[in-house]
């Protein structure tokens, strides 16, 4: 195998690797990614369907791989592998629970794909790292993986509200995004009873609960968020 192919079977897997993690993939994209003209990254699809992969075409929006289709796991690299062990230390110092136990269930299927050297080495780095402030550190919500549920699928969410001044109001919001910010997260939500955005910080939500009612998604991005409301 020539340096020709190696370069052509390692984007190859590359764009496999795209088409598995987003819904869509555009040529254009996947040619400024990979340093291609898009005439070769179509020939590249084709082959990648000649091979068996079931790749479909949505008319002027992109690519996709076809529902259920399934690829054996990726392998990572001991680099990729380090960098997703320093990454577990860091979730392990957000103030959220519910984050913390799905990132480390996400881990340990990432560690059951590795090899067993890499797997090892992978262990042994996660004994050996240590950030500070690891110890007490104090838990302030458990319902981040909740809201991220809805803000992708548009669901509403109800809730009772502790403001500032410890006074009680009950919610129902759209929401829109999440931010970390030092003292732990916030969400930016439309509210209904407000009828207008509005931040809140999730250690004061109580009670919450899935609406299973869906929202008409904001058009807008959440650059456009800061830009529209920033001297709100």
């Amino acid at each position: 195998m020539n340096d020709n192919d190696t370069k052509r079977l390692s984007r190859l897997v590359a764009i496999l690797t795209q088409l598995q993690a987003r819904r869509l993939v555009t040529s254009t994209k996947l040619a400024e990614k990979f340093g291609v003209s898009t005439r070769t990254i179509y020939r590249d699809l084709k082959a990648l369907e000649q091979s068996g992969v079931p790749i479909l075409t949505e008319d002027g929006k992109g690519f996709t791989l076809m529902e259920g289709y399934k690829i054996p796991p990726i392998m990572f690299s001991e680099n990729q592998a380090n960098a997703l062990i320093i990454a577990e230390q860091l979730v392990l110092k957000n103030k959220d629970s519910s984050l913390i136990k799905d990132y480390a269930e996400a881990i340990d299927k990432i560690k059951a794909v590795l090899k067993q050297t890499e797997k090892d080495k992978a262990n042994l780095l996660s004994l050996r790292t240590k950030f500070a402030k690891l110890d007490n550190y104090e838990i302030k919500s458990n319902i981040l993986s909740y809201l991220q549920n809805a803000l992708t699928n548009f669901q509403l969410v109800k809730f009772e509200y502790i403001n500032a001044e410890n006074k009680e109001s009950n919610r129902i919001v759209e929401p829109f995004a999440l931010l970390n910010i030092t003292e732990g997260w916030l969400m930016v939500a439309f509210c209904r009873l407000r009828k207008e955005f509005r931040y809140f910080r999730l250690d004061r939500i109580q009670n919450l609960q899935i609406q299973p009612e869906n929202f008409i998604p904001h058009k807008m991005t959440l650059q456009e968020f800061f830009e529209k409301f920033q001297d709100h």
